[in-house]
């Protein structure tokens, strides 16, 4: 069975992660949540942890196993780390080596050879702001993959690229990469 940790940052589009792993479980993947503290004002960790038939981590200095360093553990035996919805925040910490939370110290450890996607969710504005592209540029050097944004009304009002991509395209591209042979 094929491990996804799902990494869940603080914007409004949160909600739409449920499905996500609703999506990934019923195709036979196992996942594993990480949210944001922000992100549980969005959806409770109880939610995901529901659907996803697992522990929901936010804390990293939570340790539940005595036997094991959790995030090494999680960051270590997946097969492939996604980030939906990834902020502008979060976008910045990992693409400049900053672990100071569950989700970034899990990319921090993760193998260079697993394959690493987000899914940016955030104003236009923020999007095209030309640190949060100088960031997204430094993340595809270091192999993540961007699942683009759309363009539709977004929290605010405004109208523009920023939007989550649909549940159903991050899915796909999700399961194609498990899917892939890797040599």
């Amino acid at each position: 069975m094929k491990r996804v940790v799902l990494g869940v940052s603080a914007s409004i589009a949160a909600y739409k992660a449920a499905t996500i792993v609703t999506k990934l479980k019923n195709q036979g993947v196992d996942v594993h949540v990480i949210m944001t503290q922000n992100s549980t004002q969005f959806i409770t960790p109880l939610t995901m942890q529901i659907l996803s038939e697992n522990p929901v981590h936010v804390d990293v200095m939570t340790e539940p196993s005595v036997e094991r360093i959790n995030h090494i553990y999680l960051a270590q035996n997946s097969d492939l780390i996604l980030i939906a919805p990834t902020t502008a925040n979060t976008i910045g910490k990992i693409a400049n080596g900053i672990a100071d939370d569950m989700l970034s110290t899990v990319c921090m450890a993760t193998p260079p050879s697993t394959p690493k996607f987000y899914a940016p969710a955030m104003n236009t504005k923020m999007y095209e702001q030309i640190i949060t592209q100088e960031n997204m540029a430094k993340l595809a050097r270091y192999g993540y993959q961007e699942i683009k944004p759309v363009v539709e009304r977004l929290a605010c009002g405004d109208i523009g690229i920023g939007a989550m991509a649909k549940v159903p395209e991050i899915v796909d591209r999700v399961m194609a990469e498990l899917n892939s042979v890797r040599v």
